[in-house]
């Protein structure tokens, strides 16, 4: 920071102006002039100063109308201003006090109380300056470091899910090839959502992943069972939505909070008839509903050990004619307007 300070003198009568400039000269300021109220705050428009000493007595724009155009301006506003003049009574001290002075000295000057209060008002005012420069450095450096956490949390909980994501794989290739297609089908509902933000698409692409991680609590004899399931093995296969939620229910890590809420409601129904809890419509949050649509189309056109692949069309109309049934209509529409993109990734 300059070590020079800047000081704007503002009177109508030049002898005034060159009696402070005499006194203060032997230190080290810069002076600039002004003779009215209007010169004086085009110059401060287009400078910068430390201090402005401020007749009140001016043709035009008195003293305290110039200062309180100052206080009301946020690149002047704070400046320290110093009246000088030889209007000492109460009312014009209080005046100025009220319209924003800093001081207030009285003429005829005496060249010690001038030198001191100059001196102690430019010093408070460089101390101000570095200590909201000091704060705004430090405002910085907290955000960068909030930043740099954040992004380090998000990180492991990407990692994490990568992790989990092979463990799921290990269960059975099949499993593991669905959850990558699920994931991409996600992105794309995602992406053509009007609602939606780019950062809900990331955020939806990373948990998709996790919908059935429930399933690995689910015995293999259940899981992979190739006959239909009785009523007490389909309950348990539905576990599989609930499990998850005693681990990943922290709001405040929001890759792992979608993935508690797509693990336990990508298989409720938009009527309201799915599981585990019957939600319906649009209290199934979005990620829900997106994955619930995703899930079942790559099911249906791939390969179960219970049954055989479903062609792209035979699957699409089974998910178009369900539309405000099983599915958000108006995510049943991007699907068929789409139709095309999601063929393409189930052949993947």
């Amino acid at each position: 920071m300059n070590n020079t300070y800047n000081i704007l003198i503002v009177d109508d009568i030049v002898e005034n102006i060159q009696v402070v400039m005499s006194i203060l000269q032997e230190e080290n300021y810069s002076f600039s002039f002004a003779k009215n109220g209007k010169t004086a705050l085009d110059i401060l428009q287009n400078n910068n100063f430390d201090l402005v000493l401020l007749d009140i007595m001016m043709p035009g724009l008195n003293g305290f109308e110039v200062c309180k155009i100052m206080k009301s301006d946020p690149l002047l506003q704070d400046i320290p201003v110093i009246f000088l003049t030889a209007k000492a009574d109460i009312d014009s001290v209080s005046k100025g006090f009220e319209v924003g002075g800093v001081d207030y000295i009285s003429k005829p000057f005496h060249s010690v109380e001038l030198l001191s209060r100059v001196k102690t008002h430019l010093e408070l005012y460089r101390a101000k300056q570095i200590l909201k420069q000091n704060n705004l450095h430090l405002k910085m450096k907290l955000r960068f470091e909030e930043n740099r956490m954040l992004s380090e949390l998000e990180q492991t909980q990407k990692e994490m899910i990568f992790v989990l994501t092979e463990l799921i794989e290990s269960i059975s290739d099949e499993t593991g090839q669905h959850i990558r297609r699920v994931a991409d089908y996600s992105r794309l509902l995602a992406q053509y959502h009007e609602a939606l933000s780019d950062e809900d698409v990331t955020v939806i692409y990373h948990a998709s992943p996790m919908h059935d991680i429930g399933k690995i609590a689910i015995p293999p004899e259940i899981l992979h069972k190739k006959g239909k399931l009785t009523q007490e093995e389909f309950e348990i296969i539905k576990t599989h939505t609930t499990i998850p939620h005693k681990y990943f229910k922290y709001p405040e890590r929001k890759i792992i909070y979608a993935a508690d809420i797509i693990a336990s409601q990508h298989h409720e129904k938009y009527d309201g008839s799915g599981y585990p809890k019957g939600l319906k419509g649009e209290d199934i949050h979005i990620y829900g509903r997106i994955v619930a649509l995703a899930d079942v189309f790559d099911a249906l056109t791939h390969k179960r050990v219970y049954k055989d692949a479903w062609s792209a069309e035979e699957a699409a109309k089974y998910i178009i004619e369900r539309s405000g049934k099983q599915f958000d209509p108006y995510l049943v529409k991007i699907f068929q307007e789409h139709l095309d993109e999601f063929i393409a990734i189930s052949n993947l």
